[in-house]
Protein backbone atom coordinates (compact mmCIF):
# COMPACT_ATOMS: atom_id res chain seq x y z
CA UNK A 1 0.00 0.00 0.00
CA UNK A 2 1.33 3.42 -1.00
CA UNK A 3 0.64 6.38 1.25
CA UNK A 4 1.62 10.05 1.51
CA UNK A 5 2.97 11.48 4.75
CA UNK A 6 3.02 15.26 5.19
CA UNK A 7 6.00 16.97 6.84
CA UNK A 8 4.93 20.49 7.79
CA UNK A 9 7.80 22.97 7.65
CA UNK A 10 6.39 26.34 8.63
CA UNK A 11 4.37 27.61 5.67
CA UNK A 12 5.82 24.93 3.38
CA UNK A 13 5.03 21.24 3.07
CA UNK A 14 7.30 18.34 2.21
CA UNK A 15 5.94 14.87 1.60
CA UNK A 16 7.18 11.33 1.96
CA UNK A 17 5.60 8.85 -0.44
CA UNK A 18 5.91 5.54 1.37
CA UNK A 19 5.45 1.96 0.22
CA UNK A 20 6.63 -0.76 2.57
CA UNK A 21 10.17 0.18 3.60
CA UNK A 22 10.73 2.41 0.55
CA UNK A 23 10.22 6.16 0.47
CA UNK A 24 10.61 9.10 -1.88
CA UNK A 25 10.88 12.60 -0.40
CA UNK A 26 9.07 15.29 -2.38
CA UNK A 27 10.58 18.72 -1.65
CA UNK A 28 12.92 19.42 1.24
CA UNK A 29 11.96 22.71 2.91
CA UNK A 30 14.30 25.45 4.06
CA UNK A 31 17.47 25.02 6.11
CA UNK A 32 15.55 25.91 9.30
CA UNK A 33 13.73 22.57 8.97
CA UNK A 34 16.65 20.36 7.95
CA UNK A 35 16.63 18.35 11.18
CA UNK A 36 12.85 17.92 11.07
CA UNK A 37 12.86 16.56 7.53
CA UNK A 38 15.95 14.43 8.10
CA UNK A 39 14.44 12.79 11.19
CA UNK A 40 11.32 11.82 9.22
CA UNK A 41 13.41 10.36 6.40
CA UNK A 42 15.42 8.24 8.84
CA UNK A 43 12.27 6.27 9.66
CA UNK A 44 12.16 4.77 6.17
CA UNK A 45 14.43 3.55 3.39
CA UNK A 46 14.82 6.79 1.45
CA UNK A 47 15.45 6.03 -2.23
CA UNK A 48 15.06 9.40 -3.97
CA UNK A 49 14.55 13.11 -3.39
CA UNK A 50 12.19 14.74 -5.91
CA UNK A 51 11.87 18.50 -6.27
CA UNK A 52 8.65 19.94 -7.65
CA UNK A 53 10.86 22.92 -8.52
CA UNK A 54 14.13 24.40 -7.18
CA UNK A 55 12.91 27.51 -5.30
CA UNK A 56 14.63 27.72 -1.92
CA UNK A 57 11.52 26.99 0.16
CA UNK A 58 11.17 23.66 -1.63
CA UNK A 59 14.79 22.77 -2.29
CA UNK A 60 17.23 24.35 0.18
CA UNK A 61 17.98 21.04 1.93
CA UNK A 62 18.21 18.93 -1.21
CA UNK A 63 22.00 18.75 -1.57
CA UNK A 64 22.59 18.11 2.14
CA UNK A 65 19.96 15.38 2.37
CA UNK A 66 21.18 13.80 -0.86
CA UNK A 67 24.66 13.46 0.59
CA UNK A 68 23.40 12.40 4.03
CA UNK A 69 21.22 9.58 2.69
CA UNK A 70 23.23 8.71 -0.42
CA UNK A 71 20.33 9.22 -2.83
CA UNK A 72 19.94 11.27 -6.03
CA UNK A 73 17.87 14.41 -6.47
CA UNK A 74 15.34 14.46 -9.30
CA UNK A 75 13.82 17.48 -11.02
CA UNK A 76 12.88 18.65 -14.52
CA UNK A 77 15.70 19.75 -16.81
CA UNK A 78 13.83 22.98 -17.70
CA UNK A 79 14.46 24.25 -14.16
CA UNK A 80 18.17 23.48 -14.00
CA UNK A 81 19.21 27.12 -14.52
CA UNK A 82 17.30 28.18 -11.40
CA UNK A 83 20.08 26.74 -9.25
CA UNK A 84 22.29 29.50 -10.68
CA UNK A 85 19.88 32.42 -10.84
CA UNK A 86 16.18 32.71 -9.97
CA UNK A 87 15.90 35.75 -12.24
CA UNK A 88 16.04 33.32 -15.17
CA UNK A 89 12.31 32.82 -14.49
CA UNK A 90 10.98 35.90 -12.67
CA UNK A 91 7.72 35.50 -10.78
CA UNK A 92 4.52 37.50 -11.13
CA UNK A 93 1.26 37.20 -9.21
CA UNK A 94 -2.47 37.64 -9.42
CA UNK A 95 -5.00 38.73 -6.80
CA UNK A 96 -4.52 40.17 -3.33
CA UNK A 97 -3.23 36.88 -1.89
CA UNK A 98 -0.69 36.61 -4.69
CA UNK A 99 0.57 40.15 -4.22
CA UNK A 100 1.05 39.56 -0.48
CA UNK A 101 2.86 36.24 -0.98
CA UNK A 102 5.05 37.65 -3.75
CA UNK A 103 6.03 40.67 -1.65
CA UNK A 104 7.15 38.31 1.12
CA UNK A 105 9.02 36.09 -1.32
CA UNK A 106 10.89 38.52 -3.56
CA UNK A 107 13.56 39.51 -1.04
CA UNK A 108 14.30 35.91 -0.07
CA UNK A 109 14.39 34.80 -3.69
CA UNK A 110 16.89 37.55 -4.49
CA UNK A 111 19.30 36.74 -1.66
CA UNK A 112 18.91 32.99 -1.09
CA UNK A 113 20.81 30.43 -3.13
CA UNK A 114 20.23 26.70 -3.35
CA UNK A 115 23.21 24.39 -3.69
CA UNK A 116 23.10 22.25 -6.82
CA UNK A 117 23.12 18.56 -5.82
CA UNK A 118 25.97 16.35 -7.02
CA UNK A 119 23.73 13.38 -7.85
CA UNK A 120 20.99 14.52 -10.25
CA UNK A 121 18.28 12.66 -12.15
CA UNK A 122 16.16 14.55 -14.68
CA UNK A 123 12.48 13.59 -14.83
CA UNK A 124 9.67 14.25 -17.27
CA UNK A 125 5.97 13.56 -17.87
CA UNK A 126 5.02 9.92 -17.38
CA UNK A 127 8.21 8.77 -15.67
CA UNK A 128 7.47 6.10 -13.10
CA UNK A 129 8.84 5.97 -9.56
CA UNK A 130 8.52 2.18 -9.59
CA UNK A 131 12.29 1.72 -9.77
CA UNK A 132 12.38 3.37 -6.33
CA UNK A 133 9.71 1.01 -5.00
CA UNK A 134 6.86 3.54 -5.26
CA UNK A 135 3.62 3.25 -7.25
CA UNK A 136 3.48 6.79 -8.60
CA UNK A 137 4.17 8.76 -11.78
CA UNK A 138 5.61 12.15 -12.64
CA UNK A 139 3.23 14.74 -14.07
CA UNK A 140 4.48 17.98 -15.62
CA UNK A 141 2.78 21.07 -14.16
CA UNK A 142 4.52 24.09 -15.74
CA UNK A 143 3.57 27.67 -15.01
CA UNK A 144 4.98 28.46 -11.58
CA UNK A 145 8.30 27.53 -13.16
CA UNK A 146 8.95 26.11 -16.61
CA UNK A 147 9.86 22.72 -15.19
CA UNK A 148 7.44 22.39 -12.29
CA UNK A 149 6.35 18.80 -11.75
CA UNK A 150 4.02 16.92 -9.46
CA UNK A 151 3.41 13.31 -8.51
CA UNK A 152 0.29 11.30 -9.30
CA UNK A 153 0.12 8.73 -6.50
CA UNK A 154 -1.85 5.62 -7.51
CA UNK A 155 -4.38 7.80 -9.37
CA UNK A 156 -5.81 8.88 -6.01
CA UNK A 157 -3.52 11.58 -4.67
CA UNK A 158 -1.72 14.41 -6.44
CA UNK A 159 1.28 16.31 -5.06
CA UNK A 160 1.21 19.62 -6.91
CA UNK A 161 4.02 21.81 -5.56
CA UNK A 162 2.98 25.39 -6.29
CA UNK A 163 0.77 24.64 -9.30
CA UNK A 164 -2.12 24.99 -6.84
CA UNK A 165 -2.04 26.46 -3.37
CA UNK A 166 -4.28 26.57 -0.32
CA UNK A 167 -3.25 29.80 1.37
CA UNK A 168 -6.89 30.72 2.01
CA UNK A 169 -8.91 28.40 -0.24
CA UNK A 170 -7.71 25.86 -2.81
CA UNK A 171 -6.92 27.75 -6.01
CA UNK A 172 -4.62 27.97 -8.99
CA UNK A 173 -1.17 28.88 -7.73
CA UNK A 174 -0.96 32.60 -7.07
CA UNK A 175 2.65 33.00 -8.27
CA UNK A 176 3.72 32.19 -11.80
CA UNK A 177 6.52 32.70 -14.28
CA UNK A 178 4.17 31.98 -17.20
CA UNK A 179 0.47 32.78 -16.67
CA UNK A 180 -0.80 30.96 -19.77
CA UNK A 181 1.16 27.81 -18.87
CA UNK A 182 -0.22 28.02 -15.32
CA UNK A 183 -3.77 28.19 -16.66
CA UNK A 184 -3.17 25.18 -18.91
CA UNK A 185 -1.79 23.29 -15.92
CA UNK A 186 -4.90 24.18 -13.93
CA UNK A 187 -7.05 22.76 -16.73
CA UNK A 188 -4.87 19.65 -16.85
CA UNK A 189 -5.38 19.02 -13.15
CA UNK A 190 -9.13 19.58 -13.58
CA UNK A 191 -9.19 16.89 -16.26
CA UNK A 192 -7.84 14.28 -13.82
CA UNK A 193 -11.03 14.31 -11.75
CA UNK A 194 -11.35 13.93 -8.01
CA UNK A 195 -8.05 13.62 -6.16
CA UNK A 196 -6.65 14.28 -2.73
CA UNK A 197 -4.49 17.32 -3.41
CA UNK A 198 -1.23 17.78 -1.51
CA UNK A 199 -0.21 21.43 -1.81
CA UNK A 200 3.23 22.96 -1.40
CA UNK A 201 1.50 25.54 0.81
CA UNK A 202 -1.63 24.77 2.81
CA UNK A 203 -3.50 21.79 4.15
CA UNK A 204 -4.20 18.80 1.87
CA UNK A 205 -7.83 18.36 0.85
CA UNK A 206 -10.07 16.11 -1.21
CA UNK A 207 -10.73 18.40 -4.11
CA UNK A 208 -12.59 18.53 -7.40
CA UNK A 209 -10.58 21.35 -8.93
Amino acid sequence: MTRVHRIKCGTENCYLIISGSNAVLVDTGTSAYLDTVSAECERYGLRLILLTHPHFDHAQNAAVLSERFGVPVAYHRADDALFDDYSAQPLKSYGIVGKVVLSMSVKELSRTKVQRPDKVVFVKEGDSLSEYGIDADIIELPGHTAGSVGVDVCGKGLIVGDALDNWVLPAMGHLYSDRSAMERTYEKIQSLGRRRIFFGHGDPVMYDV
